[in-house]
């Protein structure tokens, strides 16, 4: 059964950093890509980063100066690191991946930036 479940995030500091963990089951190479994805209160839900299969990153223009996206393939997890975060980083983060023609989401996680 495929599965995504999310790690990290909570209460970050203004100006700080942060870390989120997704574990992708079986494999991360079940899916063509594996991404973060947020959704901030009253907002669409957003493109942060993704990773593809054989590599290729992908970053939200607007964050690509503070975010790095990568994977532990041991681990079958692909990372998140936000440095510098702002107040309008607050927002539910959601792992997301492709599968075939059908996308699969986690659970979420929560991020709120205090100033």
């Amino acid at each position: 059964q495929v599965r995504l479940v999310e790690s990290g995030g909570g209460l970050v500091q203004f100006g700080g950093s942060l870390r989120l963990s997704c574990k992708a089951s079986p494999s991360i190479f079940s899916f063509k890509s594996v991404g973060w994805y947020r959704q901030a209160p009253g907002k669409e839900r957003e493109l942060v980063a993704r990773i593809t299969a054989g590599g290729t990153t992908d970053y939200a223009d607007s964050l690509k100066d503070r975010i790095t996206i990568s994977r532990d393939i041991g681990a079958n997890s692909v990372n998140l690191q936000m440095s510098n975060v702002k107040l309008e980083d607050t927002a539910v983060y959601y792992c997301g991946a492709g599968l075939g023609g059908t996308a699969v989401w986690g659970q979420g996680t929560q991020v709120t930036v205090a100033s």
